[in-house]
């Protein structure tokens, strides 16, 4: 694996075109097979023998599974929680195992469709994760020094990308981070110079399926310690006022920083579902905004 500090950083400011065309899960049409074709008719000429027709209909019907670094955090979580209900099966990948705390998803989830395993990626034998994945979804990220910034966010996602790629499976999703409009020497830290390192290297390796969300502030009830936080108490309103006076902010918007106050919260539901679209729909692929984080949630929203 090429050293991460080889790697290019990719401009913040550069958002190549994401795609989010709808496609149907059944990838090919059915294929019909007929067995046992004999008829019988009055006046008909030759050896027809009446007999039951037997139709076998064969679909390729394209299954999901997706691996989750970091399934048991906030926003994997919440990611976890919307595949199963999409009947994805799921392994959710963390240092933690399975949650401490009780959730209906968690606990109704009778066919054990998520499967909770404790691991780190720098350390983790891959063969018992990756074998019949589609699609890798990584949420690793965390502040600290700048050495640890530069690991979680950086490294861990890099070596991740690469275990992906060498296993060939055919999806990327990386949870960013939305770069608020920051000055380039604000945005030389440790905490966003691993977000693009790891960026650059999910669109190299996967550079027609790979995913990057960029959403900002990310709101909902988050558990800690068996506490919960309710983040939406201040990300919801905050979210609805800004789309209000959305007229009157974009003037605004190229001001440097101003995205710290103008920027829109995201919900972690859309974050979820915005995920699941990436993982089902094989046309959407490429760097998505906080806007456009929200319309891909639209897209498969029942």
């Amino acid at each position: 694996m090429a050293s991460f500090l080889s790697l290019p950083v990719i401009s913040p400011r550069l958002v190549p075109t994401a795609f989010s065309l709808k496609r149907p899960f059944i990838k090919t049409p059915p294929t019909l097979h007929f067995k046992n074709h004999s008829y019988a008719g009055a006046g008909l000429a030759g050896d027809f023998e009446s007999s039951t027709s037997t139709i076998d209909v064969l679909a390729d019907v394209k299954s999901e599974k997706i691996v989750v670094l970091g399934g048991n955090g906030f926003v994997g979580s919440a990611i976890c929680k919307a595949a199963v209900s999409k009947g994805i099966e799921v392994i959710s990948l963390n240092r933690s195992g399975r949650p401490s705390y009780s959730d209906s998803w968690i606990d109704q989830d009778t066919r054990n469709t998520c499967n909770f395993v404790i691991g780190d990626v720098f350390y983790v034998n891959w063969d018992e994760v990756l074998p019949g994945a589609t699609a890798v979804v990584s949420t690793l990220g965390g502040f600290g020094s700048e050495e640890q910034m530069i690991k979680i966010n950086g490294e861990a996602n890099i070596v991740a990308v690469n275990a992906a790629k060498e296993y060939g499976i055919p999806k990327f999703i990386l949870i960013s981070v939305h770069d608020y409009n920051l000055p380039s020497f604000l945005l030389s830290s440790g905490y966003f110079t691993g977000k693009r390192k790891a960026e650059s290297e999910v669109l190299s390796k996967f550079p027609n399926s790979g995913i990057v969300l960029r959403p900002g502030f990310i709101y909902g009830k988050r558990k800690v310690d068996g506490f919960e936080i309710p983040l939406d108490l201040v990300g919801e309103p905050a979210e609805r006022i800004l789309k209000a006076a959305e007229n009157f902010t974009k003037p605004l918007s190229s001001l440097p920083a101003s995205d710290l106050l103008l920027a829109p919260p995201v919900s972690v539901d859309d974050v979820a579902l915005a995920v699941i679209n990436g993982v089902t729909d094989d046309d959407f692929f490429g760097v998505f905004t906080i806007d456009q984080i929200k319309e891909a949630a639209k897209n498969v929203r029942v």
